[in-house]
């Protein structure tokens, strides 16, 4: 059955509003294969009477959506990116007020990131209680088979098998994922399009890896809304090898580049919305850069905060652009004019710790718990930092501030 150029237009078009997908990605042939598939599937040969019945009933776009998503996924896929997280988490955790750590895995394709995430956690000593996986997926299908947790050898790529022999079994040639890890991890049916699904949650990491990337644009916009409601003040974003420049608002390099991890660049003015009963509200240090400048800036009035407010957007951007380097001689070439400034150092660190570089990464967030002893920011990323070089002593001690911080912040 021939297929029109109008018909394929109409359902990439609804593509485009079901789950934002930009259809250029996957090219004219893969939609017509997708869409005669969805025909064949629900026994119709209308395609504009099926978009109507997609319309009205989500469960009716399930086939196509299947046809058309990229569900390629596998075991501890990018191995640095589990690394920082388990230090991240362990660091959190250690802080009786901030468990359990909250984390989002979305789109979790067929389970193995989240199943990843919960094998990495207790493999580094968590209990069930000090934190909490949330995954969610456009694809019924694709929730079903994670629940299911049955995977065949491609979902083990990665050329470290140990945790494969400590938490699956052999049933009829699946490996089959241990009941405690299956547990753990809570699939649901979402859309990061719409943020309305969680209920005002929000979560100390969020894994958003490899959608951005397939979205036409105002999607993208829509997504990075919602991951600015969804992540806490100061939690992790961990994006795609390709993803962080696609960002617009303020985010900075979290960890070390191989990472792809953000955080939402310091901002020394501008809060963010008090959190609502049940969201985790953190330090208005990390609040999102102003959408456009003070007026006095505008006036060439600028004080001492508006110029470092300024600074960081610009620094921000850079750094969100991978331009590191040039992110850092900029801060050091205004640190003079501007002053002694947290935020300023607090930056400088994230960028350090980017590069590698994690004796200066220390200096600089040093400096800023001297200059706010309430940065708990500085204290988590000073515990981080010593984990990374397998200080334990210091990570404990730092994660003991940290804690201090987080309590009287409580209970102001």
């Amino acid at each position: 059955m021939a297929i029109s150029e109008s018909a394929l237009r109409a359902v990439e078009a609804a593509l485009g509003r079901w789950i934002g997908l930009d259809t250029s990605c996957l090219g004219g042939q893969s939609i017509e294969r997708a869409v005669r598939g969805w025909l064949q599937a629900s026994g119709l040969d209308d395609p504009a009477a099926l978009v109507e019945r997609g319309e009205r009933e989500p469960s009716e776009r399930d086939d196509l959506i299947e046809a058309v998503v990229i569900p390629e996924s596998w075991f501890f896929r990018d191995p640095a990116v589990f690394d920082f997280l388990r230090s991240f988490a362990v660091t959190l955790a250690a802080i009786p007020a901030r468990r359990p750590v909250r984390i989002l895995s979305g789109p979790s394709a067929s389970g193995e990131e989240p199943y990843s995430i919960a094998m990495c956690l207790f493999d580094a000593g968590l209990g069930k209680d000090d934190f909490s996986i949330d995954a969610i997926d456009v694809s019924s299908s694709a929730i079903r088979r994670a629940r299911d947790g049955r995977y065949s050898a491609n979902a083990f790529r990665n050329a470290e098998q140990s945790f494969r022999r400590r938490w699956f079994r052999e049933v009829d040639g699946a490996a089959v994922i241990d009941e405690q890890v299956r547990r753990q991890v809570r699939f649901s049916r979402a859309n990061l399009l719409d943020a309305g699904w969680a209920g005002g949650r929000r979560y100390d990491i969020v894994l958003c890896r490899n959608l951005l990337i397939y979205l036409t644009s105002d999607a993208r916009r829509a997504v990075e809304r919602n991951l600015d409601r969804l992540l806490a003040d100061d939690g992790l974003l961990f994006l795609g090898a390709a993803e962080p420049p696609i960002l617009q608002a303020g985010w900075i390099p979290a960890g070390h580049a191989s990472t792809f991890a953000l955080r939402r660049s310091p901002c020394p003015t501008v809060q963010r919305p008090a959190a609502t009963t049940g969201q985790r509200h953190r330090s208005p240090a990390a609040a999102l850069p102003p959408a456009v400048r003070p007026a006095a800036v505008a006036a060439g009035k600028a004080t001492a905060n508006d110029r470092l407010e300024e600074l960081l957007a610009r620094v921000g951007s850079l750094a969100n652009d991978g331009r590191h380097a040039d992110a850092l001689a900029e801060c050091e070439a205004s640190a003079r004019e501007i002053g002694p400034a947290p935020e300023l150092f607090f930056m400088m660190g994230m960028l350090h710790q980017a590069h590698g570089d994690l004796e200066r990464a220390e200096g600089c967030f040093h400096k800023t718990l001297y200059l706010d002893p309430h940065h708990e920011e500085a204290a988590l990323s000073l515990a981080l930092v010593a984990g990374c070089r397998g200080d334990e002593r210091m990570a404990e001690s730092y994660r003991g501030t940290a804690a201090r911080i987080f309590s009287r912040k409580a209970e102001r």
